[in-house]
């Protein structure tokens, strides 16, 4: 795994990806805004907690290499600067995150994005394993109960222990463990969930403008500056083939969400 993982570094050039800043720069804003993903703080232990927004992440405004790009580009940057930074603050190794999932808008229509999500959780299985402690998920509805009940029995029991569904936004939960300016903003009151446009750009950590990302996206134009020519265009990263299991996990979503997706029109049907 370590020899493939290594391999696949050489051939895509990862070790440069942070000297290769996705642009024009309206292009980057429009990848965030379309691909939900921050840094809202750290727990009290020093660990970071990444908030991700599932359920309103469309993935519509770019190819798929750019949002693999950026993807990784925020891997780089967490195992490259924010952990060794936060190593050396606390005197111990602090070697990965948690992240809370929230599923706010999570609808049939996400089946599009399956394919999408696959290959960035590739990409993450097999080239940056380990790095999370625990998934928190919260504002859950019902298509992704259902879709859990069918899933959870396929998963590794390691796995299961390091996914916990929380109840509502899940603040209370989160409390126990980080302070309340650490809490990803759909976390900080019930219902709030992941609106772009819920709080400001400094408290959102989806927003272009949040500290994280302007100084992930700073670092990248730095690095880029000491190359004499920055390369155009997206990275064209290959993506792995996922693993048999993981992909039966994605056969059985799918067959999930089809099924909910006849119900509805069924009972759509009825009504009229």
């Amino acid at each position: 795994m370590i020899v493939d993982s290594l391999n696949w570094r050489i051939e895509n050039e990862i070790d440069t990806v942070l000297e290769r800043p996705i642009v024009p720069v309206d292009l980057y804003r429009s990848i965030r805004d379309s691909q939900l993903v921050g840094l809202s703080g750290y727990t009290k232990e020093g660990l970071p907690v990444f908030a991700i927004g599932v359920g309103q992440s469309t993935y519509d405004k770019a190819s798929v290499h750019y949002y693999v790009q950026s993807h990784i580009q925020i891997n780089e940057y967490r195992d490259r600067i924010v952990l060794p930074r936060l190593t050396q603050k606390y005197g111990r190794p602090i070697t990965n995150c948690i992240k809370v999932l929230d599923m706010t808008g999570l609808k049939l229509s996400a089946l599009s994005q399956i394919k999408m999500l696959t290959s960035i959780s590739t990409v993450d299985d097999l080239n940056y394993p380990e790095k999370t402690e625990t998934y928190y998920v919260v504002n859950v509805p019902y298509i992704f109960s259902a879709c859990w009940k069918v899933v959870k029995p396929l998963l590794q029991e390691r796995t299961k222990k390091k996914v916990k569904v929380l109840s509502g936004c899940g603040r209370d939960e989160l409390l126990k463990i980080m302070d309340y300016s650490a809490l990803p903003h759909f976390c900080r009151r019930e219902g709030s969930g992941s609106s772009k446009h819920s709080s400001s750009d400094v408290d959102n950590c989806f927003s272009p403008d949040h500290p994280f990302h302007k100084e992930l996206y700073g670092h990248i134009q730095e690095q880029a500056s000491h190359r004499e020519l920055i390369k155009m265009g997206s990275l064209h990263v290959s993506i792995p083939e996922p693993d048999p299991n993981d992909a039966k996990i994605v056969e059985v979503i799918q067959a999930e969400f089809q099924k909910m997706g006849e119900q509805d029109e069924s009972a759509n049907g009825h009504k009229a």
